[in-house]
């Protein structure tokens, strides 16, 4: 069988969209996306604004975990992000799923 870049490519980018299809799942099964829409906002903030925002911080990931878990107020405006229910592992794959955005 000839393997062709092609192919390769073509694989990699189902691999990215199949992952990216489960992570935005996790969103939405943990609620995220009741308040949160991927490119507008709607509750909270769109999570490509989320992105941009923190595009190039390296200690966005952290924080941002850290926020998720625990909830927080003020950062885009007064409606405060209640606590999830999510794990350490979950809060990081959010969040890394959005700062890919």
């Amino acid at each position: 069988m000839k393997v062709t870049l092609m192919g390769i490519v073509a694989a990699a980018a189902l691999l990215v969209a199949g992952q990216a299809a489960a992570d935005q799942a996790l969103a939405t099964a943990k609620g995220c996306m009741a308040c949160h829409g991927v490119d507008k906002k709607l509750v909270g903030p769109a999570y490509k604004d989320v992105a941009k925002k923190y595009k190039g911080d390296k200690a966005a990931a952290g924080k941002l975990a850290d926020k998720v878990i625990k909830g927080g107020v003020g950062t885009w405006g007064p409606v405060p992000m209640p606590a999830n229910n999510v794990t350490k592992a979950e809060a990081d794959k959010l969040v890394k799923w959005i700062l890919s955005l």
